[in-house]
């Protein structure tokens, strides 16, 4: 079974000259999915862009981590783990090659998951094994993905 995805990237850098030179334009742009809120978007700050708005990086480490942990609750779920929390700070490692082309080399997530005392915190890390076969971000990146999850256990 396939399905589509669709998106509406809008390029908003334009200045009044356009790319006349190299100077002359932002990277900005707009992601606009037809009725979810517009994501405001700018060039990695290392080439210049504007660190208050998210990037592509941001963006394709934020969406590992997130489908990851959609994945994690259903898995949890369904072995009878009851989480109350999770939040995930990932680290995306990249590399910039000659003549400035850069790509993902790897990335951790580091999830924090809250459960509930007497979980089975042995069951509740081996879960983050099974996920990269099922994750549909992680199946399609070509960078491994190492797991470093954390667990605080609440009464």
């Amino acid at each position: 079974m396939t399905h589509d995805y669709t998106s509406h990237v809008v390029w908003t850098g334009n200045r009044g000259e356009g790319t006349a030179h190299y100077r002359a334009y932002d990277r900005t742009w707009d992601v606009a999915v037809p009725g979810k809120a517009v994501i405001h978007c700018s060039n990695d700050p290392l080439l210049g862009g504007d660190p208050g708005k998210m990037n592509p990086e941001d963006l394709l480490l934020s969406a590992l981590a997130a489908c990851h942990m959609l994945w994690y609750l259903h898995y949890a779920s369904d072995a009878g783990i009851t989480v109350t929390g999770y939040e995930d700070s990932p680290i995306g490692r990249g590399e910039v090659g000659r003549g400035g082309a850069g790509r993902f080399v790897g990335a951790t997530l580091r999830p924090v998951i809250r459960v509930k005392a007497g979980t089975d915190l042995a069951l509740a890390a081996e879960i983050h094994h099974r996920i990269p076969e099922v994750c549909f971000i992680a199946r399609s990146v070509n960078f491994p993905v190492d797991h470093a999850p954390r667990f605080i256990v609440e009464d």
